[in-house]
């Protein structure tokens, strides 16, 4: 079994979600694995991973508004020691992933036919988010 860990800096412009899909795929094709699993890591308690649609925007655009109506920012939440972004971002990580786990076979990721990879930012200002990438085969 061979093993290939990298670590990802995907740099976002604010909330929004980012499609990370070809820079993982473009990990998995330098790693060579054939058969295995992709482990993806973020290493935040503001921001999260998710496997959503990848054809309609209007898809990614109905999680942000449903996600802003289920966690406001306008509460009195008692941390907000970076703004009053900063509690709900937590909040929204904790309801979601950090990690994702995707199958490898014949070397590409077997994702869903409409299913992309993204970096849900859930706070207002530009971060650098960092991911690691482990593969197994």
């Amino acid at each position: 079994m061979s093993h290939y860990q990298k670590l990802l800096r995907v740099s976002t412009l604010g909330k929004s979600l980012y499609n990370i899909t070809p820079k993982i795929e473009a990990i998995v094709a330098d790693s060579g694995v054939e058969t295995g699993l992709c482990t993806l890591f973020l290493r935040h308690t503001s921001a999260s991973l998710l496997i959503q649609e990848n054809a309609d925007p209007r898809v990614l655009e109905d999680l942000a508004n449903f996600m802003a109506k289920l966690v406001p920012e306008s509460a009195n939440y008692i941390h907000d020691d970076e703004g009053p972004d900063d509690m709900p971002a937590h909040i929204r990580t904790a309801i979601t992933h950090t990690s994702e786990h995707i199958p490898i076979n014949r070397g590409h990721l077997v994702l869903g036919t409409w299913q992309g990879i993204y970096i849900w930012e859930h706070r207002q200002r530009n971060h650098s988010r960092e991911l690691i990438v482990h593969i197994s085969g």
